[in-house]
């Protein structure tokens, strides 16, 4: 018995409930609101200590990073991600997630081949291309003096 591709299609719309795209919006907007409002509060608690702008611009980022990778460590950043959904791609703890995610799941492989290996399996290509990329345009700026 052989069901034409319209048919397949009634099928598994029937079968897959509808996703409540609105409050999946809502949701990733608050959720990804609260993390960039943490950060700004972050921000704002290192200038109250006395921080220049410099070393704020490099405290910030670094307590979110340690935090996402422990939250992630333990757990609770999936969580978040499931109510989330997008809202949690804010790029630094995205970035920090896709890191640690795959460095968990193949732990059992051991240190170096399982969670050194692959730490870096989903951001390692972005980390590739962005840093060549900026080497090449480097040279192209060093070689034709444009800067």
């Amino acid at each position: 018995m052989s069901i034409s591709k319209d048919e397949y299609s009634k099928m598994s719309d029937k079968a897959s409930p509808n996703s409540p795209i609105l409050l999946n919006c809502v949701k990733a907007f608050l959720i990804g609101g609260l993390i960039c409002t943490f950060s700004q509060l972050l921000n704002m608690l290192f200038e109250k200590a006395g921080l220049g702008e410099n070393e704020i611009k490099i405290a910030t980022p670094c307590i979110i990073i340690i935090l996402t990778a422990i939250l992630t460590g333990i757990g609770i950043f999936d969580k978040i991600a499931r109510h989330a959904g997008a809202g949690t791609i804010v790029p630094i703890t995205g970035f920090a997630n896709s890191v640690v995610s795959p460095a968990l799941e193949f732990k059992h492989e051991g240190m170096v081949l399982g969670t050194a290996a692959q730490m870096f399996s989903i951001a390692g290509p972005v980390l590739v291309y962005g840093i060549g990329s900026s080497v090449l345009y480097g040279f192209i700026i060093y070689i034709f003096k444009l800067y």
